[in-house]
């Protein structure tokens, strides 16, 4: 399986996170990261939130309730991100 960085590292290259990617990204916060990993992870988030990657989740979510509005990043769901 792929690290963090790595997965952030072709997201960012990509501009688009996948809905695997995404799973990938959360499996791999619940197990041991390092510092980098968790840099990477928040340079990711600010990619998101600036509109600088896309992400697949989010456009389904809009697709598929037009004329509401989320206000909440797929990201919402790492508020409880811990380092080992």
């Amino acid at each position: 399986m792929a690290s963090i960085s790595d997965l952030v590292q072709n997201t960012l290259k990509a501009g688009y996170l996948t809905i695997e990617a995404e799973e990938q990204l959360r499996k791999l916060l619940g197990t041991q990261y390092n510092l980098e990993d968790l840099n990477a992870f928040v340079t990711l988030q600010e990619a998101a939130m600036t509109g600088q990657v896309k992400q697949e989740s989010r456009e389904r979510l809009i697709r598929n309730n037009p004329g509401k509005r989320s206000t909440c990043h797929s990201f919402c769901h790492y508020t409880n991100i811990r380092q080992y």
